[in-house]
């Protein structure tokens, strides 16, 4: 069988040590997960093995032999292929024509679609997604689980002997999450090597024969899953014991900050419920239940239709964003780097963005004010960047994640709405956003939390709302919560369905 080796390999950034001296087989027909913090050294070594990056020291050897990657074009020829966490989608054509894209069947100098819908619909139904995705969507109306796919089946309609996996459940619903494990399993069995990068533990240890840990850009060691279990992982990651990860003071109020009331718009319906100062609510729910949406609508982006929405009593009229943020609410999107950030500009100016009207005198930015307040934040959160004047798209996932929650601690809102606040953060990372929703309800901050994460949602949460279908199924206080109650609530429609059906 295949194995790719990395053998010595080091990489430096601007006098900073990326990798030190990392030496790993991947083996063909077992799957290895690469695990580590944020800034550990995943992505670079996957950009080293796919022919991003060239390593200042080392090798890259294919069964033994050196393999020079000079470009991606020579990784993806000599069959290795990544699976990236930000798919890269020609949004205004179809998914078989991105899947298929610089390989497109021709007619003479036209598209010869009857030949692509044939493979296209054959490919789909030989890796088991012919019912999560449709070969004539448009790119642009992909969701983002769907754009994950469209990656995933690139690689796949190729000859690949080596497929690394970048966080590709992020997005994903469980339906898919299994379909695509049972797809890594048949590619086991095929005797690929896989490579699967992750922060979610418990899959890890589903899917996993190997596991090697990264740390400060140095391996740390290498495990068989079957013979060691997550707190070893974490301790090997991190350094330290995160027990106490989800140790919370809570420190609810009978203060109502936030009141929905009927709240009705195209993707949701009569939604009802409050937040009391010093409370984490989390929305639990399965992918496509509507929270997202929901968090849109309260924070101006997407039109109400019908209902109500108060702060600290006063009705806000939501018509834009801006409206939200005046009322005292925040908000951190699922998609930080579409959504939240400027990935061009600096941490300072991602920092200081809604708070530039408190840092102005006539209409210029008081500059001392606003560097500052940045590195108060930065300080505050720990964001690691080398000063505040780095560039947000060269930080790593959790440092961008802290870089959006310093700009809404620097508002100081009364109302902080966080959606899916740890995806794609490694383990300490989370540990350190944990515990500041922790310190923000402490302030008195009414925190609502939107997650997928079940131990997360029952680790953090004072309430939890569980929604389907684009309404609330039910509410559950801290001391009724486990994973079975929040599924039979978010399930409970398709429950009701299926026991109708049998009668």
């Amino acid at each position: 069988m295949t194995e790719l080796t990395v053998a010595g390999i080091s990489k430096r950034f601007a006098g900073v040590r990326a990798l030190n001296d990392v030496t790993l087989e991947f083996p063909g027909g077992a799957v290895t997960a690469l695990m580590g913090e944020n800034g550990a050294g995943k992505s670079t070594l996957i950009k080293v093995m796919s022919g991003d990056y060239l390593p200042d020291e080392g090798e890259i050897l294919f069964d033994g032999e050196p393999l020079r990657l000079h470009t991606p074009a020579d990784a993806r020829q000599a069959g290795i292929r990544v699976i990236p966490q930000e798919p890269e989608i020609v949004p205004h054509v179809s998914v078989a024509e991105n899947v298929y894209i610089g390989a497109l069947p021709r007619k003479g100098r036209a598209l010869d679609r009857a030949t692509l819908n044939k493979r296209i619909r054959a490919d789909l139904e030989r890796l088991g997604f012919e019912r999560v995705i449709s070969p004539d969507t448009l790119g642009s109306h992909l969701t983002p689980a769907q754009r994950q796919l469209v990656e995933i089946l690139r690689a796949l309609t190729t000859d690949a002997k080596v497929i690394a996996f970048d966080e590709p459940t992020s997005s994903l619903s469980e339906h898919e999450v299994e379909a695509l494990f049972t797809l890594i399993r048949r590619l086991r069995e095929d005797g690929l090597a896989v490579v699967y990068v992750s922060h979610r533990l418990q899959e890890i240890f589903q899917l996993a024969d190997r596991i090697a840990v990264l740390r400060d850009g140095g391996l740390v060691g290498v495990r068989d899953a079957a013979d060691t279990d997550e707190n070893e992982i974490v301790r090997m990651m991190v350094g330290r014991d995160l027990s106490a990860m989800f140790a919370r003071d809570h420190a609810a109020t009978d203060k109502v900050v936030l009141q929905v009331e009927g709240v009705t718009s195209d993707d949701v319906r009569d939604i009802t419920f409050d937040v009391r100062a010093g409370e984490v609510v989390a929305l639990a729910g399965l992918v496509g239940a509507g929270r997202s949406e929901l968090a849109g609508a309260l924070v101006g982006d997407l039109p109400i239709r019908s209902g109500e929405v108060r702060v600290d009593g006063r009705r806000v009229r939501l018509r834009q964003p801006s409206d939200a943020v005046r009322a005292g609410m925040g908000y951190a999107p699922e998609e930080r780097k579409a959504q939240a950030l400027l990935l061009e500009r600096s941490v300072r100016d991602n920092t200081s963005l809604v708070v530039l009207d408190r840092l102005r005198r006539l209409r210029f930015v008081k500059r001392a004010e606003e560097r500052r307040l940045t590195r108060e934040y930065v300080d505050r959160l720990n964001v690691r960047t080398p000063n505040i004047e780095h560039e947000v798209r060269k930080l790593s996932g959790g440092n961008q994640q802290k870089v959006v929650l310093a700009r809404w601690l620097a508002r100081k809102p009364k109302v902080l709405i966080l959606d899916e606040p740890t995806r794609g953060i490694d383990v300490g990372a989370k540990a350190e956003i944990y515990h500041l929703i922790d310190d923000l309800a402490r302030t008195g901050v009414a925190v609502l939390v939107i997650s997928s994460e079940l131990p997360e949602v029952l680790g953090l949460a004072d309430r939890i709302i569980v929604m389907q279908n684009g309404h609330i199924t039910g509410e559950l206080d801290r001391a009724d919560a486990s994973e079975e109650a929040i599924l039979g609530l978010a399930m409970a429609e398709d429950l009701t369905t299926s026991l109708s059906e049998g009668k």
